[in-house]
């Protein structure tokens, strides 16, 4: 057995087709289904179930699975630890944010970060999945939940407060229920974060006319004139055609944390790169 052949065993189980485990691997369709092959001779069981959904593991794959990824804990710690130890101020990053803090919070500080290190290179994803710091999927993170993984060092990063928008030409609501008013908020997945909830809340009897799980989004579509919108201030005060207004009282706000593995406490471009991030974003907390 092959430790390359193990992560595309990984891939396809944690995927459940071939060509999703293949665009994980950054490999081709053909090149997986032949090195599974390769490893089912090797151990000289069947791993997969194929069915017209994808790859199922066998009662075989399920025994294996338990101690391939204890394998690829160990390799990735290895290169964690390696990577620790590395005390210069190149090499890449990989960063997990939201899509609004990472395209107006995150994106002006890695450019000043990076025209002061040319030769550190930070990869910015934004997404509403969560990369894993222990698989090294993402080198360090920014949620708006504390993290639970006993390896990774956080910190409670700032408080991010909240409010209300309208377009500036539009009439503002009047004092009452929200009869007659409609409101730009966050998608059925996500419809019970709390300023989802204080709007309905507040404003009972209003309509909602349309919805989004992107914060970016959400605020096109208030400066399009579609109606109230409750958005983080960073991104709502830098929309020129939006004014922030009043209903009585403050949305919630949220607080963002950062998190990184353990063993990557001493990568001297990370240590570097979050104290920046820490001292541009000081205004915020």
């Amino acid at each position: 057995m092959e430790w390359s052949d193990l992560r595309v065993f990984l891939a396809i189980a944690r995927e459940g087709t071939l060509g999703g485990a293949a665009q994980k691997l950054g490999k081709s369709q053909p090149t997986m289904g032949r090195r599974l092959r390769a490893l089912e001779q090797a151990v000289g069981q069947t791993l997969f179930q194929r069915t017209g959904d994808g790859f199922v593991l066998t009662d075989e794959g399920r025994a294996v699975l338990t101690h391939v990824e204890h394998i690829e804990d160990e390799a990735l710690a290895v290169q964690r630890q390696l990577d620790g130890l590395h005390r210069e101020l190149d090499g890449p990053l990989r960063i997990s944010s939201s899509d609004w803090f990472g395209a107006h919070l995150l994106a002006p500080v890695f450019a000043d970060f990076v025209k002061q290190h040319p030769n550190v290179v930070i990869e910015l994803l934004t997404s509403q999945v969560q990369f894993s710091l222990p698989r090294r999927e993402a080198d360090m993170a920014f949620r708006i939940q504390p993290f639970e993984e006993a390896e990774v060092i956080s910190r409670r990063l700032m408080h991010i407060p909240y409010g209300v928008y309208l377009r500036a030409d539009l009439e503002r609501p009047a004092a009452g229920d929200g009869g007659g008013t409609s409101l730009i908020t966050m998608d059925a997945n996500f419809s019970g974060m709390p300023d989802a909830v204080w709007l309905k809340a507040i404003l009972p009897r209003a309509h909602v006319a349309l919805r989004s799980n992107n914060r970016d989004v959400q605020a096109r579509m208030c400066e399009s004139g579609a109606g109230l919108a409750v958005l983080p201030r960073p991104l709502g005060d830098a929309m020129p055609r939006l004014i922030r207004i009043e209903l009585g009282e403050q949305p919630p706000g949220r607080d963002t944390f950062v998190g990184y593995h353990r063993d990557m406490k001493r990568l001297a471009r990370l240590r570097s790169l979050l104290d920046f991030v820490i001292e541009r974003l000081s205004d915020y907390r």
